[in-house]
């Protein structure tokens, strides 16, 4: 494990022990922003059952959407790796960005230029008020992780992402590694 202060890009993995938590249980999230006023990311690991070309009309092209996390989960987010496509992005850190121009978007989705490896999409985010995060971290609801994956985090992370980052921490994580997502169902 590393000990590092939270920044934009960082990774945050759930404890194994908030496995209570229907939000964040077995959740990797990238930090998109933290600042003193407060902290947004995206829960990269839980697809969802809809396509982004059902949520979005003009939309031809059936790509996953994700939950990002428990606020505004009625509005659609994004980040992506190709700003020089998607024009007023916002870069997060080592090449992923966030936001940008949405009829862009529904242009390159459609011509095939924006696709899974080089943009992802998500329902809702996650987000920390002042001073949340810190207290969180402190009570060792997440691990914090360097994203050592870059810009390539966008094609890495899927449903099993939080099971491959208790293995690569090892000790007594790799047990949690196999556990069942519900121990109660054991």
């Amino acid at each position: 494990m590393i000990n590092i202060s939270p920044k934009k890009g960082n990774l945050l993995i759930a404890e194994p022990s908030i496995l209570g938590d229907l939000s964040f249980n077995r959740s990797v999230i990238l930090l998109a922003d933290h600042t003193e006023e407060g902290s947004v990311g995206f829960i990269l690991n839980k697809p969802l059952e809809y396509s982004l070309e059902e949520l979005i009309p003009e939309i031809m092209v059936s790509l996953k959407v994700y939950n990002g996390g428990p606020v505004e989960q009625d509005n659609l987010y994004f980040i992506h790796t190709v700003p020089e496509l998607i024009p007023n992005s916002i870069e997060i850190s080592n090449g992923i960005f966030w936001g940008g121009d949405f009829n862009t978007i529904i242009e390159g989705v459609n011509g095939g230029e924006l696709n899974e490896s080089n943009v992802r999409f998500f329902l809702g985010y996650s987000g920390w008020d002042a001073d949340q995060l810190n207290d969180e971290l402190s009570s060792n609801s997440w691990i914090l992780t360097e994203n050592i994956y870059n810009s390539g985090i966008i094609e890495k992370s899927d449903v099993t992402f939080w099971k491959e980052k208790m293995l690569e921490l090892g000790g007594e994580y790799s047990i949690w590694s196999n556990a069942p997502e519900n121990p109660s169902y054991n």
